[in-house]
């Protein structure tokens, strides 16, 4: 059985790439080769022009499995201390660096608990801190999310603005498609092991269509009479089917001068999900 064929993408110092599609689809391998943990029967992986597990060898990559096995009776300090030794910090740096990122991902009054004591969530930090102990030039993330609470799902996205530099290339697997949509510039959509399309999230244009959400505090009739096939789905709040950036807006300004009161736009689905529905259901996945 053939796990990937025909992958064929680059992604390029300084910019951010997620991965995206159905369980099965081959993103773990994908990732594997990347790693240099297995070799491709056909074709080639290169980074900076060197096949994987050379480059790792000779520089390293900051990586964060999905499920990062650690002793249960190492406290969560230790486990990071023991990552920095084993990825080269010299021992005069290694203190700061394990305060650093312990500071980064919100670990500072967990510290000193035990594996075993943390919640998943708390796991998956510890996890995060040793993947960015390394001023590493590229970083791989394999459902970084995972477990967190929504207010460190938020502090990821602001890690990741704090990770990003001109020579740095990250690449970030996730089921979470608004993650990917809010921190990545591409996303690579896989299914079946191969690439089904790949979303560039940094162009848009009014062309793009799509149901929208509008919540309104007044003038409910004019809103509706304004967008053709709109209905209500409560006292406050208008679906307007299909409809694209240029005709949304100008309705939403013919309707505002008529004295309707607009307190939120919110689209049914976001650009990258529909292009992953359509993806996947183009690859024939799930």
């Amino acid at each position: 059985m053939t796990a990937v064929q025909g992958v064929t993408f680059t992604v390029e110092p300084g910019e951010v790439v997620g991965i995206a599609g159905p369980n099965g689809a081959g993103k773990s391998t994908l990732i594997a080769l990347l790693l240099g943990l297995i070799t491709p029967t056909e074709g080639r992986v290169r980074i900076d022009g060197r096949p994987p597990r050379r480059f790792v060898e000779e520089e390293g990559i900051g990586y964060l499995p999905e499920l990062i096995p650690l002793s249960p009776a190492w406290r969560a300090d230790e486990a990071i201390t023991r990552m920095a030794v084993l990825g080269g910090i010299p021992a005069a740096e290694v203190d700061g660096r394990v305060n650093a990122v312990i500071e980064a991902v919100g670990l500072s009054e967990h510290r000193r608990k035990k594996c075993k004591q943390l919640s998943k969530g708390n796991l998956q930090k510890v996890g995060l801190a040793q993947a960015i102990l390394r001023d590493d030039r590229v970083f791989i993330f394999d459902e970084p999310t995972h477990g967190l609470d929504p207010v460190w799902t938020q502090r990821f996205r602001e890690l990741i603005t704090d990770l990003r530099r001109p020579h740095r290339a990250m690449l970030i697997a996730s089921h979470n498609l608004d993650e990917l949509e809010r921190v990545a510039g591409r996303v690579v959509i896989i299914d079946r092991g191969e690439i089904q399309r790949v979303v560039d999230l940094r162009s848009s244009g009014s062309t793009v269509s799509g149901a929208y959400t509008l919540r309104v505090a007044a003038g409910l009739d004019v809103v509706l009479d304004t967008f053709p096939g709109a209905r209500a789905t409560s006292a406050h709040e208008v679906l307007v089917p299909d409809v694209d950036v240029a005709a949304l807006n100008s309705g939403l300004a013919r309707a505002i001068g008529l004295g309707a009161l607009v307190s939120a736009v919110v689209p049914v689905e976001s650009a990258l999900e529909r292009e992953f529905r359509a993806a996947v259901s183009v690859g024939g996945g799930a």
